[in-house]
């Protein structure tokens, strides 16, 4: 037994060092693999639980049986992915399918043993949403659709036995939002004029929907749950009269705030979780440098305390759940560490690992994801991160700048494991994630301080970041390179000619580049809200100067230094042929462009071997334009 133990221990030694190993350069696919099992759930009654599961590229559910271990494939894709489900009932799923594009176009429903799959919309041009993800009378699900209408969103009672559609609400044209009470009764809903938000509330189905408050869309008001020990009132997230989310409770029909459950000045809810079996709010999260819960029923903090002592030095929270609230499935995570899926037993205390996210990644060769503030040149305080490569000294580095992708009611950078991140600190760069004005998570008044400055304020709080940087003597002034997606995209090419000094080179991917282009291509369903877009980007009328100077495509003659621009021909957002024409531009002055075309519009989609070459192109670009220089 002596001789087995210890021949075992020299076995595990080389994979403890291989993993520990300095100077080893973790392989570009380490990062970013696809998930082999994700999306995990339960039925209502706990029986089953349900995942995706990626398999030659196509990723499908599997239903397992709890209680005998046995598992079943219950879609069979072969030309498109499966990308979200819900259990509706104990016996039945629905899903959605995407295309190429990324965009939702399928809703299947299917029972668990992969059987009575049938198409629920029969129109590809519509988009269809389950507003309750739960059956009536065991065959109707209430749905919304743009099937009358492409500006607008009607609810409707499907028949999901036989395909029948029966109008339930008629959208007027400016509902927003459709709410459904504990029982899938349709009782809440807001409306929209543009500018103004307007919650409205009925007592039941045979009433008409009347207001109850009425704010401008740079307030938030968001509808968490129904009271059921007050008939009339809501629990909502809420900064009505307050700079920082709240919990409160409100009377809808005084449009009144009876209470408010959490309230801090300085801190801004950001989630709330109602616990549906013990019928009241379970906790808030609030967001600041790091997600933390505080607790509104003790019961619930035993729960997360006992989780703490099952899953130390780790972060964790509830993805899926049953009914009863006996079984839960958790996710973990670190700014290291990718982390992990559990079944909790919460009646003995039990865990069960279901999958690792990354099994990939060695946690001790990954880099502390730090939380950093400083001060803007026109005094506000922004915040962000710092990620260090570990196997250097923090001095004289170069530093990659990464804005986020979006400027939305809930986009920020926050702080947990991020592939990319990981990447670029493991082939030596600093990486620099800004929380400019605009973001999320820090207020009424500093999300708002963001609107219309794209490409002014929001791009000078990430340089007033990297001057700071430099100042301290972290980073390399000659050596800063500036990357983003999407939105982040963006701000990288704008920061490439409006501060043509600061950056040695740049890179898109899916970028937009003419702001006028972006505002054309929003979906008709987004009519209502089109004159808020204007309010927070610009207004292709009234601001053509400001959008014209916002717009990387009209300054193609400003740009010097390298650029490496990635796009797919598929993705719907931005004009493809615009981007190309664009590249060519920039070539024809000799500016040393790298062009990439990826598959498929929405990256999640493209394979683990199309994301390994992308960012083999990408990690190369950086090399020769900013470590090698």
């Amino acid at each position: 037994m002596i001789a087995i133990k210890r021949n075992l221990w020299l076995f595990l030694i080389p994979l403890f060092f291989a993993c520990k190993q300095k100077g080893k350069e973790i392989p570009v696919a380490d990062f970013f693999k696809s998930q082999d099992k994700s999306g995990f759930g339960l039925s209502p009654d706990g029986k089953s639980l349900s995942y995706f599961k990626l398999e030659d590229n196509k990723q499908n559910i599997i239903i397992e049986d709890i209680a005998s271990g046995e598992t079943r494939q219950i879609t069979n894709l072969t030309d498109k992915n499966v990308n979200y489900y819900t259990w509706v009932s104990n016996n039945d799923l629905v899903y959605y399918k995407k295309d190429d594009s990324g965009r939702q176009i399928d809703v299947f429903i299917v029972d668990k043993e992969g059987r009575n799959e049938r198409q629920l919309n029969d129109n590809e041009r519509s988009k269809m949403k389950v507003l309750k993800d739960q059956l009536i009378d065991d065959k109707y699900l209430l749905v919304s659709s743009n099937k009358r209408d492409s500006t607008v969103f009607d609810v409707y009672r499907l028949n999901v036995r036989n395909g029948e559609m029966e109008m339930a609400v008629k959208n007027p044209g400016n509902i927003t939002n459709w709410y459904t009470d504990p029982k899938a009764k349709l009782r809440l809903a807001t409306s929209s004029d543009g500018v103004n938000e307007t919650l409205l509330y009925r007592e039941n189905e045979s009433q008409e929907f009347k207001p109850v408050i009425t704010n401008n869309f740079k307030t938030t008001l968001i509808p968490v749950a129904f009271s059921e020990s007050k008939p009339n009132s809501i629990y909502a997230i809420s900064n009505v009269n307050r700079d920082k989310n709240a919990l409160v409770e409100l009377d809808c029909k005084t449009g009144k705030e009876n209470k408010v459950l959490f309230s801090n000045d300085t801190l801004n809810v950001v989630e709330a979780q109602y616990s549906a079996n013990k019928k009241r709010m379970a906790y808030v999260v609030c967001e600041t440098w790091k997600r933390e819960k505080f607790y509104l029923d003790d019961t619930v903090k035993q729960f997360y305390q006992k989780l703490d002592q099952l899953l130390p030095k780790t972060e964790s929270y509830i993805v899926g759940q049953d009914k009863p609230e006996d079984l839960f499935v958790i996710r973990t995570y670190t700014d290291r560490n990718p982390g992990s899926y559990y079944l909790y037993f919460a009646n003995n205390g039990k865990l069960r690992k279901l999958s690792d996210v990354n099994p990939s990644i060695c946690i001790e060769e990954m880099n502390e994801m730090k939380p950093i503030s400083y001060r803007s040149r026109d005094g506000v305080m922004i915040n962000g991160y710092l990620t260090l490569p570990g196997d250097k000294a923090a001095k004289d580095l170069p530093l990659i700048v990464l804005p986020h992708n979006g400027i939305g009611p809930d986009t920020r950078d926050s702080w947990g494991y991020n592939a990319e991140v990981q990447f670029l600190a493991s082939r030596g760069y600093a990486v620099f994630q800004s929380n400019y004005r605009g973001s999320a998570g820090y207020g009424k008044e500093f999300r708002a301080a963001g609107f219309k400055q794209w490409g002014l304020k929001i791009k000078e709080d990430i340089e007033d970041g990297v001057k700071w940087l430099v100042k301290e003597k972290i980073v390399n002034p000659k050596k800063i390179g500036i990357y983003g997606s999407g939105f982040g995209g963006y701000i990288a090419l704008n920061s490439l000619y409006s501060s043509p000094h600061m950056y040695t080179c740049g890179a898109s991917n899916s970028g937009i580049i003419n702001l006028f282009g972006y505002l054309k291509s929003i979906p008709p369903f987004y009519k209502a809200r089109l004159q808020m877009i204007y309010d927070v980007i610009g207004n292709p009328v009234t601001d053509v100067d400001y959008l014209r100077q916002a717009s990387p495509v009209f300054h193609a003659d400003k740009i010097k230094v390298p650029v490496f621009i990635a796009q797919s021909l598929k993705d719907k957002r931005i004009n493809s042929g615009e981007v190309m024409q664009f590249a060519k531009e920039l070539k024809k002055r000799n500016v040393n462009v790298t062009y990439f075309e990826k598959p498929n519009g929405d990256f999640q989609q493209n394979t683990g071997a199309d994301r390994q070459k992308y960012y083999t192109a990408l990690e190369k670009f950086l090399e020769v334009n900013l470590k090698r220089k």
